[in-house]
Parts: structure tokens; sequence; C-alpha cells
């Protein structure tokens, strides 16, 4: 059973006008439980760990059994917070059956309280049988990493006006489609601010400016462990990375030196 005090989706929807959401990515036992200890409102397992864990260069070669097993590691590691999964590429867009079959494993086998699907108003349908079948779902709109190659690779989006009225409609189909929240990513900061308007559900921003319910960030760019590659709107609270090399280094002189392990900590 989950505990009471954890947060749910309605906890989220709620949230609309009342107070700001923090949401964060984690991909690990370790990382879920101090994010969760800080109290951040949603984790999500991002098939960003693609790129931040396991080294590719885009989000699509990441699949089910592995957004499965980092999902199921991260809600181990959590007491609190909303656990949603990145459902992966191809695991929703062949058929509806599918995705109903690969969101319910997320919930059933990896323990997640929501899953988040890419894309606007070509998602309702699906997104209204999920939810339909108990599953919550978050939508998440503007640079979709998942669809790189169709707007030319990383970059804003809704800077023309066909854009935005593209993305109005995708907003306002997710809120009817049942989402709980919404995710405006790479998106103008008046523009986001419309679209939150717009809806009636949360909306979650990332490169989107401050006018969002919310904001989430990759931890590994938070804390500053994803070398020097740093979008315009990442804030590093922390160059953890340069301080994990400066620990490996002092390890190693002193293992060269002979100066560790030393009487301290050696068992007698």
């Amino acid at each position: 059973m989950r505990d009471e005090g954890r947060i749910t989706a309605r906890t989220i929807r709620r949230a609309k006008g009342q107070r700001r959401i923090v949401c964060l990515t984690a991909y690990d036992f370790a990382t879920a439980r101090l994010v969760d200890e800080a109290g951040v409102d949603i984790i999500l397992v991002g098939d960003s760990l693609a790129m931040t864990v396991l080294g590719y260069e885009s989000t699509l070669p990441v699949g089910m059994e592995e957004m499965l097993h980092h999902t199921a590691a991260v809600v181990r590691g959590t007491r609190r917070a909303l656990v949603v999964a990145d459902m992966p590429f191809l695991s929703y867009q062949v058929s509806d059956d599918q995705a109903l079959e690969n969101a319910g494993r997320f919930i059933k086998e990896a323990g997640a309280a929501a899953v988040k699907i890419e894309g606007g108003a070509i998602r309702a349908d699906l997104i209204r049988r999920l939810v339909d079948n108990g599953i919550p779902v978050v939508g998440h709109i503007g640079m979709t990493p998942q669809s790189i190659h169709e707007f030319g690779g990383y970059r804003v989006r809704g800077r023309e006006p066909r854009e935005v009225a593209r993305l109005r409609e995708d907003a306002v189909a997710l809120d009817r489609a049942g989402v709980f929240c919404v995710v405006l990513e790479c998106v103008p900061r008046g523009v986001a601010a419309e679209l939150t308007a717009a809806v009636s559900v949360p909306t979650i921003g990332i490169g989107a400016g401050p006018d969002c319910d919310g904001q989430v960030l990759v931890i590994h760019d938070l804390l500053g462990l994803y070398g020097d590659f740093k979008p315009k709107f990442v804030k590093r609270y922390a160059e953890l990375g340069r301080q994990v090399v400066s620990a490996v280094q002092r390890f190693r002189d002193e293992v060269l030196r002979g100066d560790f392990p030393d009487d301290e900590h050696s068992y007698h």
C-alpha cells in the first residue's frame, strides 16, 4: 500500500492556482531517495536516462525493459513523491492496445503512479483510453525529444503563429482527454503563459519560463553531472561533477602513495 502522505495525481491537479509544483528526474534508488527527502512533488523517470545514464546521443534507443528496470528502482527509493514513468519511443505509437499494455506494465510491474506520453491532439483518444482504465497520464508538448528528426533537432517550438495555434489546440485537447498535468518544453515564455491560462490542469515547464504552474529539470543538469553541456534554461545549483573528479583523484593519489588505507581504516 502507498503511504497516506504520498502525493497523487489528484493532489497535482488540485494544485492549479494554489501553489507551484516541483518536479525533478531520477533514475535510480539512491538519487530518488535524496530527491524525495528534499520534498519534490513529482519524480519523473525520464527517457532522458538514455543520454544521462546509458550514454546514447538521444532518447530514442531506450526501451521498455530498461525503463521498467529504472522506474522500479526509483519507486523503491520514494515515500512521498508521485513517480511518473516516461513511455519510451514506439511503446505507445504502434497501437492503442500495445500502449495500454505497456502503460499497465509501468503501473503493475514497476509501481509507477502515472505515465507520461509525448504529443498533443493526436494522442487524445489514447489518453482517454488509458485514463478510463485507471492509468493517470501526464501530457508533453512543445519540443518533444522523441520527434527530433521531424523537428530537425532540439529547437524552441512556438515562435511562429501557426506553431502557437497548434500548441494551443494540443494543450486543450490533452486537457479534455483527461491528463492531470502537461509538460511544456522549450516554449517561449509568453506562449507558455497563454497555454497555462487555457487549460484547467497544471503546466510543468522546462525551458518555458516562470509563468507555468510548476517546473522540472533533469537532475544531472541541476547538479552539474552532465559534462559541459548546459541548455539556456538550465540553472546549475551545484557542480558535483567537478567535486567527484576531485575526490576520485585524491583517492587515486593516496592509493599510489600508500596513504590509504591507514591504520584507522583497517580491521584488527
